[in-house]
């Protein structure tokens, strides 16, 4: 392998590493924002102020009951759905498929 071949590799590599380095280069400068979300409770009350609470307090016990709590009034919702959609005459469980 000759010398140019062996310089062109070297900055081939250089340029595939920059995308690797440039995350580690941007924490090097050391300049963190001083930034805090919080909720507002000021005017919340019952379970719209636990709700903000949890959310100031954790955001891992946040995100957590927000994917218990999620599938659980869709699961609800849909029941309550089924029941109200039975009572005005439409049945899904014993349909006809249309194409014979």
């Amino acid at each position: 392998m000759g010398k140019l071949s062996r310089i062109w590799t070297w900055m081939i590599g250089l340029a595939l590493m920059l995308p690797a380095l440039a995350p580690s280069l941007a924490l090097a400068a050391k300049k963190k924002a001083d930034v805090v979300i919080v909720a507002d409770t000021r005017k919340l009350d019952g379970i719209l102020y636990w709700w903000a609470e949890m959310y100031n307090e954790s955001h891992f016990l946040f995100a957590i009951m927000t994917m218990i709590i999620i599938p659980l009034v869709g699961c609800v919702l849909g029941w309550l759905a089924d029941i109200v959609m039975s009572h005005i005459g439409i049945d899904l469980k014993h349909r006809e498929i249309a194409e014979k």
